[in-house]
């Protein structure tokens, strides 16, 4: 493990991952799931942009690449370890303290629903320090608050490096927010979540 790694996950223990992008999303998520190895503990919560008139596909388009569960997420469903969930399109998706999820239609944010920055605060507000937010390419500003809140709130905040990041709108809009802990190309990303649920993220 890196030292920049290393030392940005000492002490933590980590119980649930959320990974928030825009444009280029689909190609990026399609690098860093699959990276994923079978048996992984924790919960990843993936948000894409997605057109609100056409049903979602990402779970099903993902399941065949990752060797985890993958589901899109219901209302109400109380979230499993392991698995990697999709937001599905023309509700936002949010953690409930229940660690359930729940599904809502109100206004778009940044002219997107579901948005980031409400799965990302929310689960915030549920996980706290044990959250980790990965923030990828997009192209706009969705994301750069639900960062900050995790930020704010204690959490592990990665977002990928805006010349590595097919576009750079998004990641760069949260650096400008805030100083994310670690701003690394889409394949260290790969090389780090595999390492959240090990070594100091243990009981």
């Amino acid at each position: 493990m890196s030292t920049d790694l290393q030392a940005a996950l000492a002490g933590r223990r980590i119980e649930a991952v959320v990974i928030g992008a825009s444009a280029g999303g689909v190609e990026a998520l399609g690098a860093l799931l699959p990276a994923l190895p079978a048996g992984y503990s924790l919960p990843v919560f993936c948000i894409l942009h997605l057109p609100s008139d056409r049903e979602s596909r990402l779970a099903e388009l993902y399941a065949e690449r990752v060797p985890l569960r993958v589901k899109e997420a219901v209302d109400k469903e109380s979230i499993e370890p392991g698995t990697v969930y999709f937001a599905g399109a023309g509700y936002h998706l949010s953690v409930e303290q229940d660690f359930t999820f729940s599904l809502s239609c109100e206004p778009p944010v940044h002219f997107a629903r579901p948005a980031i920055d409400v799965l990302m605060e929310s689960s915030a507000d549920a996980y706290g320090p044990g959250l980790v937010g990965i923030l990828l390419t997009g192209a706009n500003h969705d994301g750069a608050e639900g960062m900050a809140y995790i930020h704010a709130s204690g959490g592990l905040t990665v977002v990928q490096d805006p010349d590595d990041a097919q576009v750079a709108t998004m990641p760069q809009s949260a650096i400008d927010r805030f100083s994310p802990h670690l701003i690394l190309p889409l394949a260290r990303i790969g090389a780090l979540l595999p390492m959240l649920e090990t070594d100091t993220n243990e009981h």
